[in-house]
């Protein structure tokens, strides 16, 4: 598809008409529009408008990045818990599985850390943008 152009129509309520030559898909957006969570053909991507983080960012560029990589793009329910508070993480680790639209949602570590807090638990009902899990 990147290497492709392609056609995207807004139909209204975070839904999106993604076209090229050779068909259409439906793609569901949903979170700020500084970082937008993009689902299409399964897969989970995140539009991320504000640019490079400037260079005096410090950890305050990272907590928001870990905000928005630990948070459910979309309401969900929480499947599974892969964590406990204290538990070391590699990123990439599977933290959190989510279900919502019949997909599963996994929620992964965006760097190497400890985890500090869990602020959800399974079958719980969960926001978009409200992080999940908070990592040192």
């Amino acid at each position: 598809m990147a290497d492709r152009p392609c056609d995207i129509t807004d139909l209204g309520n975070g839904r999106y008409r993604v076209s090229d030559a050779a068909r259409q898909r439906l793609a569901h957006a949903a979170g700020p529009p500084e970082a937008r969570w993009v689902f299409l053909d399964g897969r989970v991507y995140v539009i991320d408008t504000r640019g490079p983080a400037p260079a005096a960012a410090g950890a305050r560029g990272r907590a928001h990045d870990d905000e928005m990589a630990l948070a459910s793009p979309m309401p969900a329910t929480v499947a599974a818990i892969h964590v406990t508070v204290g538990q070391t993480v590699a990123q990439g680790d599977l933290l959190v599985m989510l279900e919502a639209m019949k997909m599963e949602l996994p929620i992964t570590a965006p760097r190497d850390g400890r985890v500090r807090v869990v602020r959800c638990a399974p079958g719980e009902l969960v926001q978009p943008g409200v992080a999940l899990v908070e990592l040192e």
